[in-house]
């Protein structure tokens, strides 16, 4: 069953930032994951949330985003997002 990596994210270093931007996406591609959303375009249509960054990766499981998640290839990335962004950060199992 597919898994959902889903960030929330408010770049504070829109200059460091870059550096994740370039560098993380071959570490999901290195497992398995696809970008579904990523900083695009929101519209908030009910309620009072207001994000400003929001990426939707799917990997091929739960299990599988967490590898990725945890993995060393994804962690120096992870050290610059943990600099550079403020993130609330979750993982969902699809349908």
């Amino acid at each position: 069953m597919a898994g959902y990596f889903i960030a929330n994210v408010d770049v504070i270093d829109p200059a460091g930032f870059q550096e994740y931007a370039k560098g993380a996406p071959a570490t999901v591609a290195a497992y398995g994951g696809a970008y579904l959303a990523r900083g695009g375009a929101i519209e908030v249509l009910e309620g009072d949330w207001s994000p400003t960054r929001l990426t939707i990766i799917q990997f091929e499981s739960v299990a599988r985003a967490k590898e990725w998640f945890n993995s060393p290839e994804y962690r120096p990335f992870k050290e610059i997002r943990k600099k550079t962004t403020t993130a609330r950060l979750v993982v969902i199992e699809g349908v």
